[in-house]
């Protein structure tokens, strides 16, 4: 398996959109699959989903494709998500309902373990059978569970201030859905999920 600093962020980002296409091919009992078929219905060039599987290791063979259920076991072992991965939600409002709800019916090993809010009317309910907790028990939480990623639904002045407080805490993970840059040690990841620019980007196309 190559090592991960080889691996730039693009084939990071792709191998779950391949495996989440792999585990509707074993709902539907496919065995075996091409890359020209996977390149095919994801949209992606043949050549590209080979190299990007190549630089992990040799799972194809010619003329046959790949084993899907030995591709999809492959895949999860290169997320590091054959065992529970936990996660920490921070902001109780809306959209983390709905994020707590969604991940409460996916089968995966990704699991949101602990919620967050600063607004004591909420603490003690719960979200998806999980309750709600006061701010001040961020940092224990995490240590408890041994949570390395968190999910943030707050407001944007809060971010940098809730993200340094994930950060002390031992996050190594941060998933941001508010509208603001944070600023993190090099060690330390963060993805932006900004539902607003991609509508605005989306504008862009409208005829």
């Amino acid at each position: 398996m190559a090592k991960h600093e080889k691996i730039s962020e693009a084939v990071v980002r792709r191998l779950p959109i391949y495996l989440r296409y792999l585990s509707y091919l074993q709902q539907v009992n496919v065995t075996t699959v091409s890359s020209q078929q996977m390149g095919m219905n994801l949209d992606v060039n043949p050549a590209q989903i080979r190299k990007d599987l190549a630089a992990f290791g040799d799972f194809g063979k010619k003329g046959i494709g790949y084993d899907v259920n030995y591709l999809v076991e492959n895949i999860r072992q290169i997320l590091k998500l054959t065992e529970e991965v936990r996660v920490v939600l921070v902001g109780a409002g809306h959209l983390g309902h709905a994020i707590s709800n969604y991940n409460a019916y996916m089968k995966d090993n990704m699991r949101i373990a602990a919620i967050f809010d600063n607004d004591p009317q909420k603490w003690g309910k719960e979200v998806a059978g999980i309750p709600i907790q006061p701010m001040t028990d961020l940092a224990q939480t995490i240590q408890d569970k041994n949570i390395k990623l968190a999910i943030m639904t707050i407001p944007a002045p809060a971010a940098q201030t809730v993200c340094d407080q994930l950060i002390q805490a031992g996050i190594k993970g941060i998933l941001n859905f508010a509208p603001t840059t944070i600023r993190v040690p090099k060690e330390v990841r963060v993805h932006y999920a900004d539902v607003t620019s991609n509508l605005q980007s989306l504008a862009y196309y409208l005829t």
